[in-house]
């Protein structure tokens, strides 16, 4: 069984912490060897609740030209070209990934990378069950194809894209036979400001592609709580991605908008959580109700003293907890009825102290 349908058939959320490149400064700060800070953020992942950790994997020259402006907010990332900052971090290749997927496989997390050529996406096929396309190749449908053809899942970024360009990518998927497809809201900005995430268009996209998974790619700062990517959930998102870092206060690249362990772990404690509150659908009573079914709810009583051959009027009778005697629903099978023996005030009344009619 695919990832894809696993998440689909067991109706939980799947959640990616997007390590990215953010482990050169983790190395930097530690004194590690990039490989030991990947691992190291690997485990951290792992540890917290995530199931999966995802990287990047470009070359600058493949990616950017060498022209290329920065869109990203300055104050937190400096770097004024797209080619200068891809080639501060584009020092894996193919060995290094091998390693990073066989890492996670002994650790028993899932690995991902986000592929930005054609030689990557063929490289990491062996390594990974899932291919996830960034937002910024949404309309870049050959190399959408060349990825839908190898036959695994897609999980579709959609940020700063138009209806008619997902519908293009969607496609673009499909008619490569490749129906495994997840939509990921997502907006394109870093960081997201809070008033700009739109959460509902996460509701939007379920109804204009009923037909598949529905995520959401947070670039949002991490909240107290972590209810942004908690209502994404719960607004229909079953694939959760965001990046991660092991300090938020490190400048550049994604640290400034990524969750840490501890945003990682309050998340997954809400899923552990709302999994455990949402429970049945159908409205019943439930076993831990029935003393309450007994002990809370309401039996006619008698408000005066009913003698025997006492009629049972309405004037005579109240309504008392507990509930194990005549319930008031049953008020009209009970008025007007003869008394075969004294009921004290106060006492429940019984179908044994009154004649049958």
């Amino acid at each position: 069984m695919s990832i894809y349908q696993r998440i689909i058939d067991e109706d939980e959320v799947f959640s990616i912490a997007e390590i990215g490149v953010n482990y050169y400064d983790i190395a930097k700060k530690e004194g590690l060897s990039l490989m030991e800070a990947a691992k190291l953020m690997i485990d951290k992942a792992n540890e917290n609740g995530a199931d999966a950790v995802k990287f990047q994997t470009y070359k600058a020259g493949k990616i950017a030209s060498k022209n290329s402006p920065a869109y990203w907010d300055q104050s937190e990332e400096p770097t004024s070209s797209q080619y200068e900052l891809f080639t501060k971090f584009d020092k894996f290749g193919q060995a290094e990934y091998e390693e990073l997927a066989a890492y996670c496989e002994s650790t028993e997390i899932i690995f991902m990378s986000t592929p930005f050529d054609f030689q990557a996406v063929d490289y990491l096929n062996d390594l990974m069950p899932i291919y996830k396309i960034s937002s910024s190749d949404i309309t870049n449908l050959p190399f959408i194809k060349y990825m839908a053809e190898k036959g695994k899942p897609v999980f579709l970024s959609t940020g700063a894209s138009t209806l008619g360009e997902i519908e293009k990518a969607v496609n673009t998927i499909v008619e490569t036979g490749n129906e495994e497809i997840c939509l990921m809201h997502c907006v394109l900005d870093y960081p997201t400001g809070y008033e700009d995430a739109n959460l509902n268009m996460i509701k939007h996209l379920g109804q204009v592609f009923p037909d598949y998974l529905l995520g959401f790619s947070d670039h949002t700062r991490p909240d107290d709580t972590m209810i942004t990517l908690t209502t994404a959930y719960l607004y229909g998102a079953k694939v959760i991605e965001k990046h991660f870092t092991l300090d938020k206060t490190l400048q550049g690249n994604d640290h400034y908008h990524a969750m840490d362990p501890d945003d990682l772990k309050k998340f997954s404690n809400n899923l552990s959580l709302i999994k455990k509150i949402t429970g049945d659908y159908y409205k019943h009573p439930l076993e831990c109700e029935a003393e309450s079914r007994k002990q809370a709810r309401r039996s006619i009583v008698a408000k005066v003293n009913i003698n025997k051959g006492d009629i049972v009027s309405r004037e005579k009778i109240t309504f008392k907890r507990p509930g194990t005697g005549i319930s008031p629903d049953d008020l009209d099978m009970v008025i007007g009825r003869v008394a075969r023996e004294k009921v004290q005030e106060d006492e429940l009344i019984k179908w044994t102290n009154i004649e049958q009619k």
